[in-house]
């Protein structure tokens, strides 16, 4: 199968690896043109939870894009999902498949980009949900921190020959489960990360953030606020393998017991393939964590939470803890908060003062 995957990070140099290896024919792009090079020259260097290995991959930059791309994975920050798709226009038509292999909310922004090309964005998008983690480290380099599924659909829900055909090639990395209401999937991820964002506050590992049950408190209320800006969109939000929306509707103190325990379950699921002993990890965070710590540079947090805010708003919903969460994130980002846990005390303190504090 032909594949072009735009964005060589962690997801989509992981999958290109990964499809690489099976037999697949994989082209990385990316517009980090030190990166591409040692791609080119040297290959992908992975470690982390499987181990190390290099594989021989194919890269280019933008620019060095021509003919039949095949089907076009769209790996990049959400940020700069729109960006990329406008580039490849030229190069697409109205048979072509083009997946959102990201975070966020960007399948109605890439559609809308394809339609004002005159391209039929309904159906050339496909959605996704990558569960799996990694980082870039290095130019070539990328360390696999976490295991995970892929969630894969079609926005209308179908079942279809290029939906099976990507479904398999992306196996040869993990487990992909195909959904009937990828829309849903993608909610689910994103009223979710509302605790990714929470636990970026500090520079701590999870276990000292979401693993304190005071914090995982805060961390719920907000994430329920978040399942009822959904609602308020007419949306399903999905299950997925760390992630229950009933357990964020708590009603009584037994219940908040019950999402705690769910929270530490998400917590070991992420860490349970990590051997300290064997792999020294360098991401000991989200990706949010990663972007503020490590890369020093904005993270996805204004195209992926700050649309969650945008829907919530446009449907009358209260937003005003994710409101509050994403303003802090932003002030981080600017150079104007510090990072610590007094910013989960401050956020803390916002729940009880407008009566969200869970039982």
């Amino acid at each position: 199968m032909k594949i072009t995957i735009v964005g060589a990070g962690a997801i989509g140099g992981l999958a290109g690896a990964y499809m690489t290896k099976a037999g697949h024919d994989v082209l990385l792009v990316d517009r980090w043109a030190e990166h591409v090079r040692a791609l080119n020259d040297k290959g992908l260097y992975i470690d982390g939870v499987r181990g190390e290995m290099t594989v021989p991959v194919k890269a280019a930059t933008p620019d060095q894009l021509k003919g039949d791309l095949g089907t076009v994975l769209i790996a990049t920050k959400s940020q700069h999902a729109v960006d990329a798709i406008t580039q490849l226009v030229p190069l697409l038509t109205p048979e072509s498949c083009v997946v959102s292999f990201q975070n966020g909310f960007n399948e109605p922004d890439l559609i809308a980009a394809l339609d004002q090309a005159k391209l039929p964005g309904d159906r050339i998008i496909m959605g996704s949900i990558p569960n799996y983690g990694g980082a870039l480290v290095d130019p070539g380099y990328v360390e696999f921190v976490h295991e995970g599924p892929i969630q894969l659909g079609e926005m209308n829900g179908e079942s279809t020959p290029r939906l099976q055909a990507l479904a398999e090639a992306l196996s040869s990395l993990t487990q992909v489960q195909l959904s009937a209401n990828i829309w849903g999937q993608i909610w689910a991820k994103e009223v979710y990360s509302a605790q990714v964002v929470f636990s970026a506050l500090a520079d701590a590992r999870i276990h000292d953030t979401l693993g304190v049950e005071r914090y995982a408190r805060v961390s719920g209320a907000i994430v329920r606020e978040a399942l009822e800006i959904a609602e308020a969109n007419g949306i399903k939000v999905e299950a997925f393998d760390f992630f229950d929306p009933a357990n964020y509707r708590p009603q009584k103190p037994a219940d908040t017991q019950k999402l705690i325990a769910n929270i530490n379950h998400a917590i070991w699921l992420l860490k349970k393939d990590q051997d300290g002993k064997r792999h020294d990890f360098k991401k000991k965070g989200s990706g949010i964590w990663w972007d503020i710590v490590y890369r020093k540079r904005p993270s996805e947090v204004r195209s992926s939470n700050g649309k969650l805010i945008a829907y919530g708003k446009k449907a009358g919903a209260d937003t005003r803890l994710n409101d509050r969460l994403c303003t802090m994130i932003y002030e981080i980002e600017d150079g104007n908060r510090r990072l610590g846990l007094h910013n989960f005390d401050e956020l803390e303190a916002c729940v009880a003062s407008i009566g969200k504090t869970l039982p």
